[in-house]
């Protein structure tokens, strides 16, 4: 099964998010890790199981992973089984500020709005969206996190192998 992992970073945390899960799935040769400029819409053909993040800022995803999103014709994504993640802030720091709480609850982190646009171009989606902790605004990773991104990629497989 042909595995893409497509992202955008701002600071290098969702990157190495992205090659955690990468690394997580089954066989390398299968695996592609790259960052949503580098991509080119009909590589996509061939692929059986997508997976998008991005940063979360300004409450949504960065420019490359929309317009990478964008680029994708109507049902471009049928017969593909998709998921999508971002990196965030922990809900402890965004609590610590009002007006990021006020915020959060009107427009919410990017993951949700990726997922929406991947069904949208016809996906399977196959797990609800997942978010992954950075320390501040330009992280590093929260600790922890790159080998619960591990572990969630290892579910997401067993996920698209039962379905």
């Amino acid at each position: 099964m042909k595995k893409w992992v497509v992202y955008d970073s701002a600071y290098g945390n969702t990157e190495q998010i992205a090659w955690a899960i990468g690394s997580a799935f089954s066989s390398a040769e299968d695996v592609v890790v790259v960052r949503a400029s580098e991509v080119k819409v009909e590589q996509l053909s061939e692929v059986k199981l997508l997976v998008v993040g991005s940063p979360t800022q300004k409450f949504r995803p960065l420019a490359g992973i929309t317009n990478f999103l964008q680029s994708i014709p109507p049902n471009g994504l049928r017969g593909i089984k998709v998921v999508a993640f971002d990196t965030r802030l922990q809900e402890s720091e965004i609590e610590k500020n009002r007006i990021l709480v006020f915020f959060v609850k009107l427009f919410g982190y990017a993951a949700k709005p990726i997922s929406n646009r991947l069904v949208k171009k016809g996906g399977e989606l196959i797990a609800p969206p997942e978010g992954f902790y950075v320390k501040g605004m330009e992280g590093p990773l929260q600790e922890g996190e790159l080998e619960r991104a591990i572990a969630w990629a290892k579910h997401i497989m067993k996920l698209a192998s039962t379905l």
